[in-house]
Parts: structure tokens; C-alpha cells; sequence
């Protein structure tokens, strides 16, 4: 999520949870599921910037009312992460920015 060329979170949606049927599926989604987890633990934890985390089976969001340019350099790191993941899995991961 971007507000006026700030980055101040993401929303993660719909991948594939440990019952999938294939191992490229499972590999994927805990690439997605540690990035994510370790990008809302140093948010919060390291870096110390209040943070709305909500996790649920196949979805993640966070959200920084007020983040650091640490944070946003984290939320950056993520990104590019995910963008790169993409190329490796094609249509396996759709990238939606809001």
C-alpha cells in the first residue's frame, strides 16, 4: 500500500497453504509466508514502529499509520522480493498495487 509515494504496508492473499497439491505451491508460499513474517517482526520488533498486523489462514496485512524511513526501506526490501519471486513462479503470483 503507497499514499502519496509513501509505502505503508501490504496485503498478501490467496496463496497456496501447506495442503497444496504440488511442492512448487508449498515452496512458494513459504518463501511468501517468511518474507512476510520477517518483514512485520522487524517493522514492530526491530525497528519499533507501531504497526496493525492481521494474519489469517492464506492472508496477511500490515499496515504503519507513521513509518520510519527504516520501515519504508524494509517495505521496499519486500517488494523487490516479491517482484523477483515472481519471475522465478510467473502467473503463480500476480502483484497488485494499490
Amino acid at each position: 500500500m503507497v499514499k502519496n509515494g509513501v509505502v505503508l504496508g501490504f496485503d498478501l492473499e490467496g496463496h497456496s497453504t501447506k495442503n497444496a497439491g504440488d511442492d512448487e505451491g508449498r515452496a512458494l508460499c513459504a518463501a511468501i509466508s517468511s518474507a512476510a513474517y520477517m518483514t512485520a517482526n522487524t517493522i514492530t520488533d526491530v525497528i519499533g514502529d507501531e504497526a496493525d498486523v492481521k494474519v489469517s489462514e492464506g492472508a496477511m496485512s500490515l499496515r504503519v499509520k507513521t513509518p520510519s524511513p527504516e520501515t519504508e526501506a524494509v517495505l521496499k526490501g519486500l517488494k523487490l522480493h516479491l517482484s523477483e519471486l515472481q519471475k522465478l513462479y510467473g502467473k503463480r503470483l500476480i502483484i497488485t498495487e494499490v
